[in-house]
């Protein structure tokens, strides 16, 4: 004997879609900012910063909506969000440090007199 299943097709749920669109037209946004920056500006701490503020940004969009997070409790949210932050923080911070010291050890001295280059220490 076989069971009769029956399936009821639900209609589409246009404020969800839109709700998608939405999202993935901000990210579209800034990354084509995020894509702006980095070809009109010159390579340096600013743009750096400009960038992983940006990709922080699309990560929370991408979390809170794709991962449902944005429709938790608060408390959840920030509790996965605010971790990221500061180890992003401490990867930028310890890249920082190490550069330097990588930087210090091959004896590369900035030069003030040019715009942003560098010369190798000729004593070294």
């Amino acid at each position: 004997m076989e069971q009769a299943t029956t399936i009821q097709v639900q209609p589409a749920d246009r404020k969800k879609i839109l709700g998608i669109w939405k999202v993935a037209l901000y990210m579209f946004l800034i990354t084509a900012v995020e894509y702006v920056f980095a070809f009109t500006m010159d390579a340096g701490m600013l743009r750096s910063v400009i960038f992983v503020t940006l990709t922080i940004v699309k990560a929370f969009y991408i979390v809170s909506e794709f991962m449902h997070l944005g429709h938790e409790i608060k408390g959840l949210m920030y509790s996965i969000v605010l971790p990221m932050i500061f180890i992003i923080w401490l990867i930028v911070a310890l890249v920082n440090l190490e550069g330097a010291a990588i930087k210090d050890a091959r004896g590369v001295v900035d030069f003030e007199g040019g715009a942003g280059t560098e010369q190798v220490d000729p004593g070294h």
